[in-house]
């Protein structure tokens, strides 16, 4: 339940991700219908989910000293990367998440992750914290 739950939250942050950074585009699979775009938002919040989930864990391992070196502001950089990542994947399949420059994929890591954070705060008292299920 809360993997779906994560999983709605993150479609949600990336398409007003997609609202509000002109740089950042998510092109449906068929032009035109509601359904078909958000599938499209769907598939790519389950690629970014896999691809941050292995990768970026892998990368925030490896980059540990990076990140004390730069006080985190390595992070934008990796975040960047990983949804230019997610764009590239997409474009392999031929629809999806299209990110400009890399510019554009570091201001759009930090708009979709601030937007995470805040669905997540508004929503913590509806699905409740992650220790209550404990």
């Amino acid at each position: 339940m809360r993997l779906v739950l994560r999983l709605l939250i993150n479609a949600l942050a990336l398409w007003l991700t997609t609202l509000l950074v002109a740089g950042v585009k998510i092109v449906a699979y068929a032009p035109g219908g509601v359904m078909e775009f958000t599938l499209t938002v769907l598939l790519v919040a389950v690629i970014f989910g896999i691809v941050n989930g292995v990768l970026g864990t892998l990368i925030r391992i490896v980059a540990f000293p990076l990140y004390i070196l730069t006080l985190g502001l390595i992070s934008l950089i990796i975040n960047g990367l990983l949804l230019l990542l997610v764009s590239g994947i997409s474009d392999l399949i031929g629809f999806g998440l299209v990110v400009d420059t890399f510019w554009w994929g570091v201001l759009g890591a930090l708009v979709l992750g601030f937007l995470s954070w805040l669905i997540n705060i508004l929503l913590r008292p509806i699905i409740g914290s992650p220790r209550s299920s404990r």
